[in-house]
Protein backbone atom coordinates (compact mmCIF):
# COMPACT_ATOMS: atom_id res chain seq x y z
CA UNK A 1 0.00 0.00 0.00
CA UNK A 2 1.41 3.38 -1.13
CA UNK A 3 3.53 5.01 1.56
CA UNK A 4 1.80 2.39 4.76
CA UNK A 5 4.17 0.17 6.53
CA UNK A 6 0.98 -2.60 5.91
CA UNK A 7 1.37 -5.10 3.08
CA UNK A 8 -2.19 -4.78 2.36
CA UNK A 9 -5.64 -3.39 3.64
CA UNK A 10 -6.56 -6.08 5.60
CA UNK A 11 -3.80 -6.18 8.08
CA UNK A 12 -4.14 -2.42 8.16
CA UNK A 13 -7.71 -3.30 8.89
CA UNK A 14 -6.32 -5.41 11.89
CA UNK A 15 -4.04 -3.27 13.17
CA UNK A 16 -6.63 -0.48 13.57
CA UNK A 17 -9.34 -2.70 15.37
CA UNK A 18 -6.54 -4.05 17.37
CA UNK A 19 -5.99 -0.31 18.75
CA UNK A 20 -9.30 0.35 19.01
CA UNK A 21 -9.59 -2.36 21.41
CA UNK A 22 -6.82 -1.59 22.92
CA UNK A 23 -7.61 2.32 23.46
CA UNK A 24 -11.31 1.72 24.38
CA UNK A 25 -9.98 -0.80 27.36
CA UNK A 26 -7.56 1.69 28.52
CA UNK A 27 -9.27 5.05 28.12
CA UNK A 28 -9.12 7.94 30.36
CA UNK A 29 -11.31 9.23 32.88
CA UNK A 30 -13.62 11.85 31.61
CA UNK A 31 -13.11 14.19 34.66
CA UNK A 32 -8.98 13.11 34.20
CA UNK A 33 -9.09 14.77 30.50
CA UNK A 34 -11.13 17.58 31.56
CA UNK A 35 -8.68 18.42 34.09
CA UNK A 36 -5.52 18.18 31.66
CA UNK A 37 -7.59 20.75 28.99
CA UNK A 38 -7.96 23.28 32.13
CA UNK A 39 -4.35 22.93 32.76
CA UNK A 40 -3.33 24.02 29.23
CA UNK A 41 -5.70 26.20 28.91
CA UNK A 42 -4.14 28.13 32.20
CA UNK A 43 -0.55 27.73 31.23
CA UNK A 44 -2.12 29.53 27.40
CA UNK A 45 -3.16 32.05 29.37
CA UNK A 46 -0.16 32.66 31.53
CA UNK A 47 1.79 32.86 27.84
CA UNK A 48 -0.76 34.73 26.42
CA UNK A 49 -1.45 32.28 23.64
CA UNK A 50 -4.50 31.25 21.84
CA UNK A 51 -4.44 27.51 20.77
CA UNK A 52 -0.49 27.35 19.62
CA UNK A 53 -0.39 29.95 17.76
CA UNK A 54 3.35 32.33 18.20
CA UNK A 55 3.27 35.43 19.70
CA UNK A 56 3.31 38.16 17.55
CA UNK A 57 6.93 39.79 17.93
CA UNK A 58 7.17 43.17 19.35
CA UNK A 59 7.70 46.28 16.78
Amino acid sequence: MGESNHPDHTVLARRLHAYLRWRNANARHPDVLAAQRRERARIRSQRQQRWGRPRPKAA
